[in-house]
């Protein structure tokens, strides 16, 4: 994908993406610190949401906080879900791109109603319902979003939830690191795609996404409906070769987020070979299948795959003829709080 080619320019999904390059570089990590502060006192955060605004948000942030070891207990579930838990002894922090999102209101007015004291929001829109009820809010800076796929939301929203847990932990990184991962998240969204990948998408019946728990690949399984108008699926980690192979077909595409290395022949002889079809690598480093090679951001990697993942799919989509603006059916909020 690239900035100045026509036609992609026109459209607000890609000048969205584009704009998420300067939501890193001007991201204020120190927003996070009161509550930060307050959640670290508790020991105990939800993270809530429902779709994009809580997959990678919620879970690269708790991947990195339990590869770190760090001692805050950290979990995330949506919102109608999380109405059936026993939270009195929890922080709770819901994540809602309009903060109208009607699952993670109902679960905030229910903590309000029952005295809970620990309720945090985080909005792209100030004065929401969402805000309203919650003991805090804060307002992402990115502005409303251009296209119904959220994208440069997503990117705030992880960021905030990254610093989160790094300032609860008291050890805070981002700072003095994001002009590094702006840059590297620019060049995966406009690195040149091979033609075959692209062609091999756009013909899939099903695309898969392949990948660690940490919400990169299960966002891209959420857009590839919204952008592509495909079927796609999310397979955990090492899903794909236990047992869903038997109903693969030839024309299907698994896109492995960072492979894992030890792991690749097994997928070569089980998908490969055994299925027919065709294995496309995002990663950092060379693999044994085509590879959308990106920038090595370390600990920040999740944010890199992201942006080659919406990279892939705004190609596939121009490539489909579709507007990638204007879902058929998917809506700007998926259940609107009405009460």
């Amino acid at each position: 994908m690239k900035i100045d080619r026509e036609p992609y320019s026109q459209f607000n999904l890609v000048r969205d993406m584009l704009a998420a390059v300067d939501v890193i570089r001007t991201f204020d990590p120190g927003m996070v610190q009161p509550t930060a502060a307050e959640i670290a006192a508790t020991g105990r955060l939800l993270l809530t949401g429902e779709g994009s605004s809580r997959l990678f948000p919620a879970k690269s942030a708790i991947m990195h906080s339990r590869r770190q070891g760090w001692p805050c207990v950290l979990h995330t579930e949506a919102g109608r879900q999380s109405q059936e838990y026993s939270l009195q002894d929890w922080s709770v922090l819901g994540m809602s791109n309009s903060g109208r999102t009607a699952e993670v209101i109902r679960l905030f007015n229910g903590l309000k109603d029952a005295g809970h004291q620990s309720r945090y929001s985080l909005t792209a829109l100030a004065d929401s319902p969402l805000e309203a009820a919650a003991k805090r809010g804060h307002v992402l800076k990115c502005g409303k979003e251009g296209a119904v796929a959220a994208t440069k939301s997503v990117v705030e929203q992880a960021l905030f939830c990254r610093g989160l847990v790094e300032a609860i932990a008291g050890k805070p990184s981002l700072v003095g690191r994001l002009a590094e991962l702006a840059k590297n998240v620019e060049a995966a969204l406009t690195l040149a795609v091979d033609p075959e990948i692209t062609s091999r998408l756009a013909k899939a019946g099903t695309i898969y996404f392949a990948g660690r728990n940490d919400g990169v690949a299960e966002e891209l399984t959420l857009k590839t409906n919204e952008i592509t108008r495909k079927r796609s699926d999310y397979l955990e980690g090492t899903y794909a070769v236990h047992g869903i192979e038997e109903i693969m077909q030839a024309d299907d595409v698994v896109i492995w987020i960072d492979p894992y290395q030890e792991s690749e022949q097994k997928f070569h002889d089980v998908l490969v070979k055994g299925v027919g079809l065709s294995v496309i690598a995002v990663a950092s480093r060379s693999t044994m299948f085509p590879t959308v090679q990106i920038p090595d951001s370390g600990d920040l990697a999740g944010f890199v795959q992201l942006a080659a993942g919406w990279n892939l799919l705004v190609e596939t989509g121009m490539a489909l003829g579709i507007n990638v603006d204007k879902p058929q059916r998917a809506r700007k909020v998926g259940n609107e709080f009405t009460g």
